[in-house]
């Protein structure tokens, strides 16, 4: 039992190093590898070098799967480019399996103790990550030593033998235990080293091993099909190719196992070799084969996937991939397209509603009240959907802007309410009694809302930009909104004075209604706080003490 145990856990020392060096790298390099893929639309072989040196650097095919697969499902990379991409990332895992079989022992405790301490002083910098990388790879070679010890007294146990014995004879029961192992260990290449090391030790027979490594590569495409089972089509189309690739290679080589073992004998070396070398051969193999034809499986792909019919701006959230939560500095980029979404609808209810004061329009009053239920729920997705990318996966730039996002929605989801509780306002104090605004009122009115509109569209503009000259700009049009506010209420309450007929009647509504346009601005002011904070331009400053006042407020 003990050395089961030792065996599980050496096993999870190797899955959790790849891991390690997986998410290491994303954080190190996670914008350089998309940039290196997504520009590697030129032609089919220079996609599947991208995807060769990606996979290479992030010890997962899958992880370079769910990125591609991000860049297809957003249009920003063909299905055809991105398919050719999926078959060099399986050529590089399989590079990395063959560096990875050497004999490093000696190298495994220098990494571990270079990459601590370079990862423990400054773990949230470039350096930190380089450690964290290095310490992944050392446990790597690490878990490799310990499953050779482990396995050796587990290869005199009679059930071990009796188990190896029913996998000697069949390779499709082989491939099918092979593509277990992946998906539950969720590397494909921790899978591959865990078989040529069982192979070398003797725990399991060359064909075996042959057969669990077709079975690797074919649970790796599996893993991609579960993690997008329910995403749109358009993400599903890449792993659907993906697994389509593996089967037909799998389906083609199992024949022939026994085949190739009797023809190459002469040639190998030691098993381990054998594996290593087989699992490079099948990929570069299944590479020559399909790049070809990565085009019309393309089309073939988005037959059996059709996109759905297009709906309209309020059914469903645009940019909130799934599949993008696995690369968390992408999946922040998704967050961010949608808080813009979300302020579109917005900038929608503002400019309709100058419009339902001026006109009296009912009908037009009822949709906008509609999309305010589109924003409450757009801030409900995107509000759900950072909770779901792990905050420790982000640098420090990275979380000021997961921040920024949520405080962003937050506003936008406030003025929404506001816009809301105003027209309504408006119908049952303004259009139902039959009551109109002087013409000196609405001029101003409309003059306020016009900047309103200004302030947003600058607001979304620093949103996205983080301009620090404009973030002061709209902090200045905070004042001049309040103070234009102010003055507003006095040429009201000097008609008041003359007794205009309309402005008595609207009275008390059109201070309510300046008022709620002022806290609308300030809402939209309130954005470029947090960019100048990480500025820091934002030192102790009237503009900090408005801040202070507005919040207590």
């Amino acid at each position: 039992m003990q050395h089961l145990l030792n065996l599980l856990a050496a096993i999870s020392l190797l899955v959790w190093g790849t891991h390690i060096v997986r998410t290491g790298m994303l954080r190190l390099m996670g914008g350089s590898l998309r940039r290196v893929l997504a520009q590697s639309t030129t032609n089919r072989l220079a996609a599947a070098t991208a995807g060769i040196g990606v996979t290479a650097l992030v010890q997962s095919s899958t992880a370079t799967s769910l990125i591609v697969t991000s860049f297809v499902a957003q249009k920003l990379m063909p299905l055809a480019a991105a398919l050719a991409v999926m078959l060099g990332a399986d050529v590089g895992t399989s590079l990395m399996v063959a560096v990875f079989s050497l004999d490093l022992s000696w190298l495994s405790p220098l990494l571990i103790f270079v990459g601590v301490v370079l990862f423990i002083p400054r773990q949230s910098s470039n350096v930190g990550q380089a450690g964290r990388v290095l310490i992944g790879l050392g446990l790597i070679t690490l878990a490799l030593q310990l499953i050779v010890g482990a396995t050796q007294p587990l290869m005199r146990a009679e059930g071990v033998r009796v188990m190896l014995g029913s996998l000697n004879s069949d390779a499709l029961l082989d491939i099918l235990a092979g593509s277990m192992l992946a998906v539950l260990s969720y590397s494909s290449l921790a899978t591959v080293l865990l078989t040529a090391t069982l192979a070398e030790s003797g725990v399991v027979p060359i064909q075996v091993a042959l057969g669990l490594v077709l079975g690797a590569n074919l649970g790796s495409g599996v893993m991609g099909v579960l993690t997008t089972a329910r995403s749109t089509p358009e993400a599903r189309r890449l792993p659907l190719g993906n697994l389509l690739f593996k089967t037909i290679g799998c389906l083609v080589m199992a024949p022939f196992l026994n085949f190739l073992l009797a023809e190459a004998r002469p040639l190998l070396l030691t098993p381990a070799s054998t594996v290593v070398l087989f699992h490079l051969a099948f990929n570069i193999l299944l590479s020559i084969a399909f790049l070809p034809f990565t085009a019309p499986i393309a089309r073939l792909l988005q037959r059996v996937l059709p996109s759905p019919e297009q709906r309209s701006i309020s059914d469903r959230p645009r940019h909130l991939d799934p599949v993008a939560l696995a690369t968390p500095s992408l999946a922040i980029s998704c967050a961010a397209r949608e808080a813009l979404h979300q302020a579109d609808v917005v900038e929608t209810m503002l400019a309709g509603m100058l419009t339902v004061i001026r006109n009296n329009d009912l009908q037009l009053a009822e949709k906008l009240r509609t999309m305010d239920d589109t924003v409450d729920e757009l801030y409900s997705a995107i509000k759900y959907y950072l909770t779901k990318i792990s905050r420790e996966a982000l640098d420090e730039r990275e979380s000021r802007r997961w921040t920024d996002i949520i405080s962003f929605t937050i506003n936008m989801e406030q003025i929404g309410d506001i816009v809301e509780r105003v027209i309504t306002d408006i119908e049952d104090r303004k259009i139902k009694p039959g009551r109109e605004f002087s013409e000196a009122g609405m001029t101003e009115i409309a003059e306020m809302h016009a900047r309103l509109l200004d302030n947003l569209r600058l607001s979304m503009g620093v949103f996205l930009h983080g301009n620090v000259r404009d973030a002061k700009k709209l902090l200045e049009e905070k004042a001049r909104f309040r103070d234009l506010q102010h003055k507003y209420a006095s040429t009201h309450l000097e008609r008041l004075h003359e007794k205009t007929a309309s402005s008595m009647e609207t009275s008390s509504l059109h201070i309510d209604l300046i008022s709620d346009l002022k806290r609308i601005n300030s809402h939209i002011c309130s954005i470029a706080y947090p960019i100048l904070e990480s500025a820091g331009v934002l030192a102790d400053t009237r503009i900090r003490h408005s801040r202070l006042m507005d919040d207590a407020a």
